[in-house]
């Protein structure tokens, strides 16, 4: 057994340890906790939030940040709709049944009190930088509201390494493997033009990620969507009976059928929550990073935006993926991954490879993009903003290395360094809950008071 081969396996074991059912049950459980501490925001107030994620208010120019709450919206969901929304996806509804689309559910409802915990600590504890710049996430956080800087500069180690990973060369290798099967293009050329692509906004910073973000990410959304629509709309006499199916699923053991081996309840649930988080990303505190840079003087109205991210990737994105396996049949085929979902568009509707192959190409490079911003503020936190233009240039050259490269090793370690990020975030978010809800009680007592007060002057 040669070097690489053991260092695999034993990053691989970390791996299992880093994703196992403690850590998935804690994450989903710090959903629940902060959900009955929080009483249910993420509920009563959804509306009203996805009112300030979409709608451009006068006031948000003159507050302080870098970017818009749409902007920032949009960059942290550049970050999570990605191959988990394609290849997550049908990899749980797969092996784990369509029951396992009922636990994403659960995992996306209780994830958006976690996202909205974290973005009220993100802005509450932002620092400007010597660029005049807004820095702020779980090292800082951690670092300020716990008096903790090891362990937030731990979390800053986990995450400038994963960014390498899941956020870079992961992403181009789908790029280059899906533009080689359905165009014919070689990865070379492929991770050349990604590289470019890459410079030509990074290189700009959070301004102009923001600016490409908020108008990429809307258009490969709707554009996804579209061609899931298409196919739902055309199956629509068999949607409620879709939708019996994975409730009935999600607690009865699933039998075997077509290419499908059967699962059990217990492998439901674990496929449907951990797709869910690899998803969404709540609990992991990547999130919380680019919703520091947000204009605003409130930390819960960007809070109340970043929540929606939650809601827009697992309970709708993920939600059609999820429905479009199940009413073209191709579900229990017995294949997995983006070919699976691949398989299921095609059979859905005319072209329907194309949708999926240029949807995962946009989802993948604005993941890119996203984590590019993640690593970097992760980086200046541990060395200073002398280090963010070394690393963009490093990260440029990763993407090119990563569409070439195979990459069973870095799969590996970044599901690792993914799921260590999230321990030491978790600790923040758990031990600092009080915080999170006086801040969220302070600032709809003030809405309460400006909407009687307007009551009155009428």
């Amino acid at each position: 057994m040669d070097f690489m081969t053991s260092l695999d396996a034993i990053v691989g074991k970390i791996g299992a340890f880093a994703w196992g059912p403690p850590m998935l049950i804690l994450l989903v459980g710090t959903g629940f906790w902060l959900t009955l501490a929080l009483r249910g925001v993420q509920f009563s107030k959804l509306f009203y939030a996805l009112y300030l994620a979409l709608i451009k208010r006068k006031e948000e120019t003159d507050e302080p940040g870098d970017i818009t709450h749409f902007q920032a919206l949009m960059t942290a969901l550049s970050a999570t709709v990605g191959t988990g929304n394609i290849a997550g996806v049908a990899t749980a509804v797969a092996v784990g049944g369509p029951g396992a689309l009922f636990w994403m559910w659960i995992t996306g409802l209780v994830g958006m009190a976690t996202k909205y915990a974290e973005a009220v600590l993100a802005v509450k504890y932002r620092e400007v930088d010597e660029n005049g710049e807004m820095s702020g996430g779980p090292m800082y956080y951690i670092s300020k509201g716990l008096n903790m800087p090891w362990l937030g500069t731990l979390f800053a180690i986990f995450a400038s390494i994963a960014a390498f990973g899941i956020g870079n060369m992961v992403q181009s290798n789908s790029v280059a493997d899906a533009v080689e099967a359905t165009y014919g293009v070689s990865p070379y050329i492929t991770g050349g033009l990604l590289m470019i692509l890459t410079a030509a906004v990074i290189l700009g910073g959070i301004k102009k990620i923001g600016k490409v973000t908020g108008m990429l990410v809307p258009i490969m959304i709707v554009f996804y969507m579209a061609g899931a629509s298409y196919i739902i709309l055309t199956n629509i006499a068999e949607v409620p009976a879709a939708f019996a199916l994975i409730f009935e699923q999600a607690f009865n053991p699933t039998s075997a059928v077509g290419g499908f081996a059967g699962a059990t309840v217990m492998l439901a649930i674990r496929m449907g929550v951990a797709r869910g988080v690899f998803s969404n990303e709540s609990g992991l505190g990547s999130a919380p990073i680019a919703a520091a840079a947000a204009q605003t003087k409130e930390p819960v109205t960007q809070a109340l935006v970043s929540m929606t991210q939650t809601f827009i990737d697992t309970l709708i994105v993920c939600t059609m993926t999820g429905l479009v396996l199940i009413l073209t049949g191709a579900w229990s085929n017995g294949t997995t991954g983006a070919e699976l979902t691949t398989i299921a568009f095609s059979q859905g509707m005319t072209g329907g490879a194309h949708i999926v192959t240029i949807g995962l190409i946009l989802f993948a490079y604005s993941t890119i993009l996203g984590w590019c911003y993640y690593g970097e503020k992760s980086m200046e936190y541990l060395f200073g903003v002398k280090a963010v233009l070394p690393f963009r240039l490093v990260f440029i050259c990763f993407v090119g290395v990563g569409a070439i490269a195979k990459l069973s090793f870095v799969w590996n370690l970044s599901d690792t360094f993914n799921g260590l990020m999230a321990i030491p975030n978790l600790i923040g978010l758990i031990m600092l809950t009080p915080v999170v809800v006086a801040e969220t009680k302070a600032y709809f007592a003030k809405q309460d008071t400006k909407v009687a007060a307007q009551t009155e002057n009428k």
